[in-house]
C-alpha cells in the first residue's frame, strides 16, 4: 500500500501532537503539580511569588474555574459543598475563587516565576435540574437556572446531550459513556456542537495563558472524542513563555483499580497523562503497615501501573482522601503520610501531583467561608505552615523539602538499594541524593552506601541547611561514601533525606 507524501505528514504531525500532551511545560529545575484546592486566585498569585516558585514547584491544578451552580446549605449553615463546582452551567470565568480578571493576573503573575497552572473541566456533563430549591442561580448570574437541558448562557440545548439514562451497569462501558453520572445530564462529545463549545472554552484559557488541564470524568467520555477535542485546541500562548507549537498537557481522570474494570485506563493514555490511582492504594497500604515497603524496589509498571510517562500520580486527590477505606492515606494521618509523599518524591516514577487541603470532617464540607459565603483566605504562620482552616500540605517542611530533593535529582536513576527484606528501606539517586524509611517497630541503625561524596550533610525531613549549620540532624558521609543513618522508631518522621544542596 502506497501513502501520499501529505498523508505521512498528517500523521507525523497527529502523533507529534499527542506526544506533547504528555509534557508539563515545567520550567528547568521545578517539578510537580500541587492541587490547591478551592484557592482563590488572588491567594494562588500570592503563593506563587511568596513559596511555590523560590520553592521549585512546577504548577498548580485549579479547582473548576467556569460559572456553577451554587447548593444552598441549610440556613444554619453558610458552608456550600466543595462538589457544586462540578456541576456547570455555563463556560463564563466567574466562581467563588474570582473573575475572569483576577484569573488573569493571577496567570500572568504565577507564568512569571515558573508555576504553571493546569485546569480542572468538567467536559462530561452540566449541572442537574434545579427540583427541590436545594439548588440556586449561577454563581456568574446567568439570566436563567438551567432545566430540561437548556443552558442558555453556553448556549446548550436538549439536542447537546445523550439520551437520559442511568448506569445502573458498571460491566457496560456504552452506559458508562453515554449515561448519566450521578444523575448529571451527558453531553454527546461526537456532536460537532458541544465539541465546538469545549473547544471554545479551552482555547480561551489557553488564550489565558494556561499550560493545560486536568480533564475530569474522562472515563465517562469516547476516547476518540476527546482526541478529536485534543487535536482541534490552539498551541500555548507565547507570551506566557511557552515555545512556539507547544500542546497543552493533559491529566485524565480515569478510575481504574483493576483488571475487573471495564474501561481501561490504557485507552486514554496516548492522549496524554492518567490518574493512576493503583499508585495511591498502594503506596497507603505499605506506609500503613500493611505491605513490607522491600517490595517497592521494583514499584512502578511491573505492579500492574501505567508507564511512567503516562501516570499521573498522588498519595491522595480531593475525592479519594474523603473515602479513603482504610487504604488511602491523607493529612489525618501526617506520619505515614509524609513518608508515602517523600518516597513518591524520591522514587523516579510518574508525574507527581500533591494535595493542599482545608480540614474537613464530613464529605460534603466546602472550603472555609465568612457568614456570606465568601471563601477566606490561608493565614500564613510564622512556621510557614497555614491557618483559618487550611492545611496546606505543601508548605509542610518535610513535603516542600523533599520537592528541592526532587528537582535536585532529576534524571538521575535508582542506586544502592537498601533494605532488611522487611520494612527498613533505602536508597540514593545516583550521586545527588540519598533518603531511607524506617516503617518498623524499632531502631534503624545501619551503615549504608549514599553514593555522595564525603561530607557533612544536613538531613533536610528534621530541618534545613541555614548557613554553615543544620536546623535538624545531620549525616556524615566518609570517602567511601558510606554513613551511618539512624532514625527512631517513634520519631516524628520515619524518613531522613540529604542531597548535594544540603551539604555544608
Amino acid at each position: 500500500m502506497k501513502y501520499s507524501a501529505v498523508f505521512l505528514v498528517s500523521v507525523l504531525s497527529a502523533l507529534s501532537c499527542i506526544q506533547a500532551q504528555h509534557d508539563p511545560h515545567f520550567w528547568t529545575g521545578h517539578s510537580t503539580i500541587v492541587h490547591l484546592f478551592e484557592w482563590k486566585f488572588s491567594d494562588i498569585a500570592q503563593e506563587c511569588e511568596r513559596w511555590l516558585g523560590p520553592r521549585g514547584f512546577g504548577g498548580i491544578q485549579l479547582s473548576p474555574v467556569n460559572e456553577n451552580v451554587i447548593v444552598e446549605p441549610p440556613a444554619s449553615d453558610s458552608n456550600r459543598p466543595w462538589w457544586e463546582r462540578y456541576q456547570p452551567v455555563s463556560y463564563q470565568l466567574t466562581t467563588r475563587s474570582g473573575t475572569e480578571a483576577d484569573f488573569l493576573d493571577m496567570s500572568r503573575r504565577c507564568n512569571a516565576v515558573g508555576v504553571r497552572l493546569y485546569v480542572d473541566i468538567i467536559p462530561n456533563h452540566m449541572a442537574a435540574h434545579p427540583a427541590d430549591g436545594s439548588v440556586g442561580y449561577g454563581t456568574g448570574g446567568s439570566t436563567a437556572v438551567p432545566r430540561d437541558r437548556d443552558f442558555p448562557a453556553v448556549p446548550y440545548t436538549l439536542s447537546d446531550f445523550n439520551p437520559s439514562c442511568e448506569i445502573t451497569d458498571w460491566n457496560d462501558r456504552v452506559m458508562i459513556r453515554n449515561c448519566e453520572l450521578f444523575g448529571l445530564p451527558d453531553l454527546n462529545q461526537g456532536l460537532d456542537s458541544v465539541r465546538d463549545k469545549l473547544v471554545a472554552f479551552m482555547d480561551h484559557l489557553i488564550d489565558l495563558g494556561v499550560a493545560g488541564f486536568r480533564v475530569d470524568a474522562a472515563k465517562h467520555m469516547w476516547p476518540q472524542d476527546l482526541e478529536v477535542i485534543y487535536g482541534r485546541l490552539k498551541n500555548l500562548n507565547t507570551d506566557f513563555g511557552f515555545p512556539a507549537g507547544a500542546r497543552a498537557f493533559m491529566m485524565q481522570e480515569v478510575i481504574d483499580n483493576g483488571d475487573h474494570e471495564v474501561v481501561r485506563k490504557y485507552e486514554y493514555s496516548h492522549l496524554g497523562t492518567v490518574t493512576e490511582f493503583m499508585f495511591s492504594f498502594y503506596l497507603g497500604r505499605a506506609f500503613r503497615g500493611n505491605d513490607d515497603l522491600v517490595w517497592l524496589e521494583s514499584f512502578g509498571e511491573a505492579w500492574g501501573l501505567l508507564p511512567s510517562r503516562d501516570a499521573l500520580v498522588f498519595v491522595d486527590n480531593h475525592d479519594n482522601q474523603r473515602h479513603d477505606h482504610g487504604t488511602i492515606l491523607s493529612y489525618k494521618l501526617p506520619k505515614p503520610y509524609k513518608m508515602a509523599i517523600a518516597f513518591g518524591a524520591a522514587y523516579p516514577f510518574g508525574q507527581l501531583r500533591i494535595m493542599s487541603s482545608f480540614a474537613f470532617d464530613d464529605f460534603d464540607l466546602g472550603p472555609p467561608m465568612d457568614g456570606n459565603g465568601n471563601i477566606v483566605s490561608p493565614s500564613i504562620n510564622t512556621d510557614n505552615s497555614c491557618g483559618n482552616g487550611w492545611v496546606c500540605e505543601h508548605r509542610w517542611r518535610q513535603i516542600a523539602n523533599m520537592i528541592k530533593f526532587r528537582n535536585i535529582c532529576w534524571g538521575t536513576p535508582v542506586a544502592n538499594w537498601w533494605s532488611n527484606g522487611a520494612n527498613k528501606i533505602a536508597f540514593s539517586r545516583g550521586n545527588r541524593g540519598f533518603v531511607a524509611f524506617n516503617n518498623q517497630g524499632v531502631d534503624m541503625l545501619e551503615i549504608l552506601q549514599t553514593g555522595l561524596a564525603a561530607g557533612i550533610y544536613c538531613d533536610v525531613i528534621s530541618g534545613d541547611k541555614v548557613g554553615n549549620s543544620c536546623t535538624g540532624k545531620s549525616v556524615t558521609v566518609l570517602t567511601d561514601g558510606r554513613a551511618s543513618i539512624h532514625i527512631a522508631h517513634d520519631a516524628e518522621d520515619g524518613v531522613l533525606a540529604i542531597h548535594v544542596e544540603s551539604r555544608l
